[in-house]
Parts: structure tokens; sequence; C-alpha cells
């Protein structure tokens, strides 16, 4: 009897420190066939993984292709899933790593363009409510720079997230953090010349 009163709290504690992942009920109709808990997902998640896509990609039409191949990944591994982590967390990982993995197939794909023309086109696309001299120095920065800032300060997540997205420590997502706003600063300030 001892035993229980010893095991209980401690069990209690355990589930107390555990983030429920609401969607962990929905990974598991999914890996059970269920197409209709993956609908649910994707239309969950839709909005989130596309401002990623567009955030280090920096177009609407690559974001959207970009998305659908993040959800296509996502549909095909959610057996390896590891139920450890968050699913929020996995499926941003995968974003990010996607939308890099096409910004840098991307990367030569603008040079044809004249700068000017390139420019304009950047600020057409980006929203109204965006100062131009802020998408221009997103556009300037590194995949992976605009990931980071894209997940911190749209996403809103906080630094154990972003580590978590980004597939490193908290610390270190603190520094590749401070590295990019520092970059986007002084990207910001010669835009703003």
């Amino acid at each position: 009897m001892s035993v229980q009163k010893e095991v209980v709290p401690t069990l209690v504690q355990k589930s107390q420190n555990m983030a429920y992942d609401e969607d962990a009920i929905f990974v598991e109709r999914i890996c059970s066939g269920d197409r209709l808990a993956f609908e649910h997902i994707y239309g969950k998640y839709y909005e989130k993984v596309f401002a990623i896509a567009k955030g280090v990609l920096l177009n609407t039409e690559e974001a959207a292709d970009a998305v659908q191949e993040i959800f296509t990944l996502v549909y095909k591994n959610i057996s390896r899933f590891d139920r450890r982590a968050r699913f929020s967390t996995w499926l941003f990982r995968i974003s990010v790593n996607r939308s890099i993995q096409e910004a840098r197939k991307n990367r030569n794909k603008y040079r044809l363009v004249e700068l000017n023309e390139a420019l304009a086109k950047a600020v057409q696309e980006g929203d109204d409510s965006v100062d131009p001299k802020i998408h221009r120095s997103m556009a300037r920065l590194q995949p992976a720079d605009r990931a980071a800032l894209v997940l911190y300060y749209w996403e809103e997540l906080s630094l154990e997230e972003l580590a978590q997205s980004l597939g490193c420590t908290p610390n270190a997502a603190k520094t590749r953090l401070y590295r990019a706003r520092e970059r986007f600063r002084s990207l910001y300030e010669e835009v703003s010349k």
C-alpha cells in the first residue's frame, strides 16, 4: 500500500509535466488509415505551414507548391513521427527544412531577371501592410535566417519550440535568432539609406 502511495503521486506529477498534444489522437487515426483525420490536420495547420514556406521562399506560388510537398511528406512519413514530441513541432521542422531546400534549389532562378524587376515582383507579392523595406531586407537574408525570424516573430514560437523546429538546442536557437536579427537589421539599414 505504501508503494501505491508513492507511485500514484509520481505518475500524476509526470502527467502534469507532459504537455498534452491534442493532435496525437489524429496522428493515431491517420496511421490507421483515417483520411478524415489527415484532412483535419491539413486544415488546422495549412495557414501556419504556408506562412513558414512563404516567409522562407518569399514567393506565393513557390510557397503553395512547397506546402503541398510538405503535407505529402507528412502523410508518407507519419508513422515515423516520434510521439514524445509535439506533432506541430515535427510538422514545423519538416516545413522549415523543405522550404530551405526549395529556396536553395531556386537560388539561381532569379539571377536571370534584372534586379529591379525582381524587387518590383517581390514587393507586389508582399502583403500591403508590410513595409517594402522589410520585404526587401528579408529577401536578401539566407533562407535559414528567414526561417528563424518567421517562426519566432510571425508564428510566435517560444525559444524551446524554435529550437525543436530548427533541430538544435535552445541556446543554439537563441544564437541563430540573434544573428538573423543582426543580419536583418544591417540589411534593413542598408535598404533604408
